[in-house]
C-alpha cells in the first residue's frame, strides 16, 4: 500500500477514482503516467491502483505529482484480452479488473477506470455493481467528433450487447441524454434513432416501435425526438445522442476509426508528395495542427457504462498516458456531477411513466375494439 489511504484522500475534499493499473496493452507504465498527468492537472482528485504492488510502486514513486494521491491495492492476477467474460466472472476475484470494480461497490470509489478486455470488464461490472432497476441491458456510450458547437455527439450502444427491442433503445435514449447533461451541460439534449433512413415506414418492427416510446417519453424526460437519423448524421449537427443497438454502433465506431486512420495517411502521403507540397505543409502547420487536436482520438479516449449501480470508464486498450488521462478526467467529470445518482432517478422515474402510457394505450385499443 502506498500514498495515503482512499479514505483519508476523501476526507481531504479529493474525489477518489478506482483504476485498473494492468488492463492496458502497454502495461502499467502508462496507467502511472496517465493518472500522473491527471493529479498534474487537478489537485481534487486522487487514486486507488490496482495490480501488484512491486511492479506499481517504483511506478508511482518516480511521478512526483502522485505523492500523496495514491493507494496501491496489491493483487496478483490479470484479465487478458483474450480471456472469455464467462470464465473471468468464474474465476476473475483475484484480478485488477475485479478489485477495482469492488472499490466503487464498496463505495470506496466515485468511479472506475480499465484498459482491459471490454467483453470482461462489462460482465464483471454486471455481477459486481449490478444493473439499475428498470434496465435491460447496459450500454456503452461514446463521443464522437461532430460539427455541433460542442464539438461531440454522443452514440450508444456501440457494443454492450447486440441485440436491443424498444424498450431497450428507450433507455438508452434516455442513459443517453442524462449523460449529455452531465457531461456537456446541455440541458434539452435532441436525440435522434439510427435506422437507414429518416422516413417514418423505413426500418424493423422493433425501430418503429421504438420511435413511438422515444417521442412518448420526450416532454416528460426533457428532450427533443428529432425522429429517425442515418449514418451521415453521426458526425453532424442535426442531433446530440445518437442511439442504436450494440452490433450497429459497434460496426459504425469501428469504421469511423479505420476511416480517420485511411485520412491521416492520405494527408501524410500527400504533404510528402513533393517538394512544395512539403512547404505548403509548413505553411499550413497552424491549421493542420488545430486539425489534429480536433480529430485526436486520446481526447475522447473513454467509453462509459451506462445502467449500472456506479461509474465505469473502459479506455481504449492501446491507450497512451494521454488517453488513460482523458478517461480519467471523464470518470472524474461525472462522479463531480454526480452523474450515477442522476441517471438511476431518471430511469426510475421514466419507467414509471413509460408504464402509465403503455396501460393508456392499452386502455384506449380496447376501447376501440368496443
Amino acid at each position: 500500500m502506498t500514498g495515503k489511504p482512499a479514505k483519508n484522500q476523501a476526507e481531504a475534499g479529493r474525489i477518489i477514482i478506482s483504476v485498473d493499473a494492468m488492463g492496458g496493452d502497454a502495461g502499467p507504465a502508462v496507467v502511472v503516467a496517465g493518472i500522473a498527468m491527471s493529479a498534474q492537472k487537478n489537485p481534487d482528485i486522487g487514486f486507488i491502483l490496482h495490480g501488484p504492488a512491486d511492479q506499481l510502486t517504483p511506478l508511482v514513486a518516480k511521478k512526483r505529482a502522485l505523492k500523496g494521491r495514491v493507494e496501491i491495492r496489491d493483487v496478483r492476477d490479470v484479465v487478458t484480452m483474450e480471456d472469455k467474460p464467462s470464465q473471468v466472472m468464474r474465476n476473475g476475484k483475484g484480478t485488477s479488473m475485479w478489485s477495482a470494480l469492488e472499490a466503487v461497490k464498496k463505495g470506496e470509489a466515485a468511479g472506475a477506470v480499465s484498459c482491459g478486455n471490454t467483453g470482461a470488464l462489462m460482465a464483471l461490472s454486471m455481477l459486481r455493481l449490478r444493473k439499475l432497476p428498470g434496465v435491460n441491458r447496459p450500454a456503452i456510450a461514446i463521443l464522437w467528433p461532430s460539427l455541433n458547437p460542442q464539438g461531440f455527439n454522443v452514440m450508444l450502444d456501440v457494443g454492450a450487447d447486440v441485440k436491443a427491442d424498444a424498450e431497450d433503445l428507450l433507455q438508452y435514449a434516455l442513459m443517453g441524454t442524462s449523460y449529455v447533461r452531465n457531461s456537456m451541460d446541455i440541458t434539452c439534449p435532441r436525440v435522434g434513432l439510427l435506422n437507414v433512413g429518416t422516413e417514418e415506414h423505413k426500418g424493423r418492427a422493433e425501430l418503429k416501435e421504438a420511435f413511438g416510446l422515444i417521442a412518448d417519453n420526450a416532454a416528460q424526460a426533457n428532450y427533443e425526438f428529432v425522429g429517425f437519423v442515418e449514418g451521415s448524421d453521426i458526425p453532424g449537427d442535426a442531433v446530440d445522442v445518437i442511439v442504436t443497438d450494440g452490433f450497429t454502433g459497434n460496426v459504425a465506431i469501428k469504421t469511423g476509426e479505420g476511416t480517420a486512420r485511411v485520412m491521416r495517411t492520405a494527408l501524410r502521403e500527400a504533404f510528402q508528395y513533393s517538394f512544395l507540397s512539403k512547404i505548403a505543409a509548413l505553411l499550413a502547420m497552424t491549421s493542420l495542427k488545430r486539425l489534429s487536436k480536433r480529430m485526436d482520438p486520446r481526447r475522447v479516449n473513454g467509453g462509459v457504462f451506462l445502467g449500472l449501480n456506479g461509474t465505469v470508464v473502459k479506455s481504449h486498450g492501446g491507450a497512451d498516458a494521454t488517453g488513460v488521462s482523458a478517461a480519467v478526467k471523464l470518470a472524474y467529470r461525472l462522479a463531480q456531477h454526480g452523474f450515477a445518482e442522476k441517471l438511476a432517478a431518471r430511469v426510475a422515474s421514466a419507467g414509471a411513466h413509460t408504464q402509465d402510457n403503455t396501460a393508456a394505450r392499452a386502455l384506449r385499443a380496447a376501447t376501440d375494439k368496443d
